[in-house]
């Protein structure tokens, strides 16, 4: 309702937000939404807000649609702030989770489809189709079909089984691809044209980004308007990183906030481009990551599109980037099942990091850090080895006797 223009955020060339966007034509970078946020806040304000409902939909003046009638909804829920208790924080006096496991098809990747779908609907899109790892499959399935469309997603055969039963029951037509989520994005780019589908790849348009910018604006509210200092994100492709850090800046630049948290990302150690690429201080991936391999399904992108933008995003607000083993994420696993915390393995990576960062001094001790739960545990059970510990019974236990 009060976008300007889609800009590129490479060469800076303008497009109509009233048409079906993709990447620039111009140089291939990421495109962004762009408001006339001086106007927005002469409509709305943190007090008319405080008066909505507590739901993904109460930024609307914030998204790119021209009607509320637009939103495809699942009744998205704000989603939890939890401290955890000191004894897991490593020596951190106040670390909180948010769970985006507790929304519709139990992550994250709700928002950026929510707003994606719905602006498409706008648009009169039919068929999308998707490169994923899992979850952005799942949850473009429940939003597309609801909206009507057809859902293709291609994906890794190696992904949960449960995400791609969920894809399935959910009405999608699904194909597995003997490699990484690289190869199946190869695949949707030469099937686009010939087939009708619009490309809903991550960073390769600019409508998911706002759905995660949105999760900007309800942290922030969460906090009262002072957002914590430190911010830990899982991030294979890095639309979480960017979404956060486009949001945060519109905030700011209204005034309703006065700083940008710090954005730190983390990374499999058996899938870290984006930790490699800081580390060289390099502004983009150069080289795709070889002989990827993670059990966090998420995080396995070994060259993620428009990575110049999710270095920007982290070195904009002095942010670190930090990689995890395997073997870290599986005991984060267990740790955060202590606390109620049900953490896939690519959301389980941020309390691995966090050990990281409290080892090597990283951080200020009395600093708030808040852990972003991308998605939830349950999805992940075939997935992780764990040693068999369980006997089968039979006889009655020999304790009941």
């Amino acid at each position: 309702m009060f976008e300007i223009s889609v800009e590129c955020s490479r060469c800076n060339k303008k497009y109509s937000p009233d048409k079906a966007l993709t990447t620039c034509k111009e140089c291939g970078g990421a495109l962004l939404f762009r408001y006339d946020l001086e106007e927005i806040t002469k409509r709305t304000s943190k007090e008319v807000l405080a008066r909505r409902e507590n739901c993904f939909w109460k930024f609307l003046e914030f998204l790119p649609l021209s009607s509320p009638k637009s939103m495809v909804s699942l009744e998205e829920p704000y989603t939890s702030v939890i401290k955890i208790p000191r004894k897991y924080s490593f020596g951190f006096n106040n670390v909180f989770v948010k769970d985006e496991g507790r929304l519709p098809t139990g992550t994250f990747k709700a928002r950026g489809m929510a707003v994606a779908v719905s602006k498409l609907k706008e648009l009169d899109i039919k068929r999308v189709a998707i490169p994923s790892a899992g979850n952005a499959a799942s949850a473009l399935a429940a939003y597309g079909v609801k909206a009507g469309m057809e859902v293709y997603a291609f994906m890794p055969k190696d992904l949960p089984n449960a995400i791609l039963k969920e894809c399935i029951l959910l009405g999608a037509k699904v194909y597995l691809v003997d490699g990484s989520i690289s190869h199946a994005a190869e695949i949707v780019e030469k099937l686009k044209k010939k087939y009708g589908l619009f490309n809903l790849s991550t960073n390769k348009q600019p409508y998911r980004f706002e759905g995660y910018k949105a999760l900007a604006f309800e942290l922030a509210e969460q906090f009262n308007w002072n957002p914590p200092e430190n911010i830990i994100f899982p991030t294979g492709g890095g639309e979480g990183i960017i979404g956060l850090w486009k949001g945060f800046k519109e905030l700011k630049e209204i005034g309703w906030i006065d700083n940008i948290p710090r954005l730190i990302l983390v990374q499999s150690s058996g899938c870290a481009p984006l930790v490699k690429a800081f580390e060289n201080n390099d502004s983009e991936v150069r080289e795709p990551w070889k002989n990827a391999e993670t059990i966090a399904a998420g995080l396995k992108v070994p060259k993620p599109y428009a990575s110049y933008l999710i270095l920007k995003a982290v070195k904009e607000t002095e942010g670190l980037a930090l990689a995890v083993s395997d073997g870290e994420i599986i005991s984060s696993i267990r740790t955060f099942m202590k606390m109620g915390i049900y953490a896939c393995p690519e959301a389980a990576a941020t309390l691995a990091s966090l050990k990281r960062l409290a080892d090597q001094n990283l951080l200020d001790r009395s600093e708030r850090i808040l852990l972003f739960i991308t998605g939830n545990l349950m999805k992940y059970f075939d997935v992780i080895e764990i040693e068999r510990k369980a006997s089968m019974v039979t006889r009655e236990p020999h304790f009941l006797d």
